[in-house]
């Protein structure tokens, strides 16, 4: 039989990236990335001169498209390999990243009457400007006893499709009226290519508040929140759902045109980035938590039943692996966190050095930092530079260094960082196993997981577990394509079922990290001290950051 292929298409922050997968090995043929032209908005739309109020973070629908147009035709210029060949497409997305859409699914963004309207575009997940909508509905659900509330462990977020829909209702009601659809960019990529719009259970059950058994919330809380809302579900979303694998549809002519495909390649119903990442290292059962390690950190993990655990980003049956629950957690700033060190932080003698050495300054960095023993530096930081996901679910907590002196380096407040993103994960593992639900194994994947050997001893130290790797560095594309082979079917040369396709596809890297046990002891002392300050400023002791916070924007205002 002639070898098959299938196509993951990931979706990130910044770019976007195709990769093409043999279905019988899982071994990957050729890769493309493109940048967005637009990357993140969160000062300007295009052709406007107004400044974006603050925590604003917007994509254009544009650039998502051009990622088909250039890297699907790119793997397959790559690789040779005909279209024909492909048997199925699968496409993962950051989330919650959403947009407005007409019945048709034309972005409200794309038309002359709305494209001066920021609240036309999607909004990416890290879009934090809701956060008075997200304050207001976590009140109104816990004052009407609603059931969803502990299942997204006591919080919805700013970052989720509610709060976001809140917010353009309230700003911009043109918009709402408007849009037919308010959509997640996985459902509308998906929509692109076949020409149907179907979308699956991962987004809506962890972003949309949806939930198996009971739906989507009532119509009387929608009401509650906002008597314009009432009929959200109704008129705006869908409330037919497909599990993750299934069939969406067929390459159409016109995404043929687009991609360089074949029309009728099948095409699978969307995924969020971290939870299709699951199958992609081999993980198919519970207690094994994948940490998905990029700009940001998503934590998935299986479970055999619905436990509440405080300060989750959710837990959704069949959210991740028919026949699971699934729960998710994360931090809002892993990679984003070093970047924005090297970009304000860094003394041009070190920037030189690097250069002098034909090395990247990140890579100079961590050099210095590997030289140090745990805790020599004295210092220890919070990881909220981009607030906190879990398990305090408040964007509104910001970043802290403490301990510094006249005599400390960049690499130590460098390591600083990487410690308390650390640290942020063992207290997300401590809260998983005090509810009740196991882990057992710890996992890792993305682009720091693959690349940065130094950070990833830190947490296999910190959490004293050993830490296994994705041998993808593309493992959320990897997943996209192992769920595109069980949407095309075994008769098509895919399979029948994830499992299979884990079983064979599904890969980790030989070599793992051991804790350090002289390490481990001396990350226990600097964690206690991180859970104490964790504690202090997150858990309502002191609000300082809030308070800070406030005064800038004030400030703002006033310019």
């Amino acid at each position: 039989m002639d070898q098959k292929y299938t196509l993951g298409i990931d979706f990130g922050s910044l770019s976007g990236r195709a990769v093409l997968v043999e279905v019988g090995t899982g071994n990957e043929v050729a890769s493309s990335v493109k940048e967005y032209t637009h990357a993140v908005m969160d000062e300007y739309i295009p052709g406007s001169s107004k400044k974006l109020e603050p925590d604003w973070a917007l994509q254009h629908p544009n650039d998502w498209l051009e990622v088909l147009s250039v890297t699907i035709p790119d793997v397959l210029n790559k690789s040779g390999v005909s279209p024909d060949d492909v048997i199925g497409v699968g496409v993962d997305f950051t989330a919650c990243t959403v947009l407005p859409a007409d019945s048709d699914g034309v972005p409200l963004c794309f038309k002359e009457q709305y494209k001066s309207n920021p609240h036309s575009y999607p909004k990416l997940w890290k879009h934090h400007a809701a956060q008075d909508e997200a304050n207001k509905l976590n009140e109104i659900a816990v004052q009407r006893g609603e059931r969803f509330v502990d299942r997204y462990g006591g919080k919805q977020s700013s970052e989720w499709q509610v709060a976001k829909v809140w917010q353009v209702v309230n700003e911009a009601p043109e918009i709402y009226d408007a849009m037919d659809r308010w959509i997640e960019g996985a459902d509308w990529i998906t929509w692109q290519l076949t020409g149907v719009e179907k979308r699956q259970v991962c987004t809506a059950g962890y972003k949309g508040i949806w939930h198996k058994q009971d739906g989507y919330p009532s119509k009387d809380f929608f009401k509650a929140l906002d008597p314009r809302l009432e009929n959200y579900v109704e008129e705006k979303l869908s409330k037919e759902l497909y599990p993750l694998g299934a069939k969406a549809g067929e390459i159409t002519e016109k995404a043929a045109a687009l991609t360089g495909l074949k029309p009728g390649t099948a095409v699978c119903v969307g995924n969020v980035d971290a939870h299709v990442s699951l199958p992609a290292v081999g993980i198919t059962e519970p207690g094994k938590m994948l940490m998905i390690i990029g700009t940001s950190s998503c934590d998935i993990l299986l479970g055999t039943e619905e436990k509440i655990v405080p300060g989750m980003c959710g837990v959704v049956e069949d959210g991740a692996m028919p026949g699971y629950f699934a729960y998710e957690a994360g931090q809002s700033c892993v990679g984003d966190h070093f970047d924005w060190f090297v970009k304000n932080c860094v003394p041009a003698s070190y920037t030189k050095e690097a250069e002098e050495r034909g090395i990247g300054i990140h890579k100079l960095l961590r050099e210095k930092a590997s030289a140090l023993k745990a805790g020599e530096s004295g210092l220890v930081a919070l990881d909220w530079w981009n607030g906190n996901r879990s398990v305090l679910v408040d964007v509104d907590l910001t970043g802290m260094l403490l301990g510094c002196t006249l005599q400390t380096k960049p690499e130590e407040i460098y390591r600083a960082l990487i410690e308390a993103t650390a640290y942020g994960k063992r207290i997300i593992i401590e809260t998983f196993i005090e509810s009740g639900v196991p882990v057992t194994e710890l996992y890792a994947c993305g682009g720091i997981a693959s690349k940065d050997e130094f950070m990833m001893q830190i947490y296999a130290d910190v959490t004293n577990m050993e830490l296994r790797i994705g041998a993808s560095a593309q493992t959320p594309a990897l997943g996209a394509a192992m769920f595109a082979a069980v949407a095309a079917g075994k008769e098509r040369g895919g399979y029948d079922s994830i499992e299979a396709a884990a079983k064979e596809m599904g890969k980790v890297k030989e070599n793992f990290f051991r804790p350090i046990p002289k390490n481990v002891a001396a990350y226990d002392k600097l964690y206690a001290e991180y859970k104490l300050l964790h504690d202090y400023f997150g858990r309502g002791g002191n609000d300082a950051m809030k308070r800070l916070k406030k005064i800038k924007a004030e400030a703002k205002r006033e310019e």
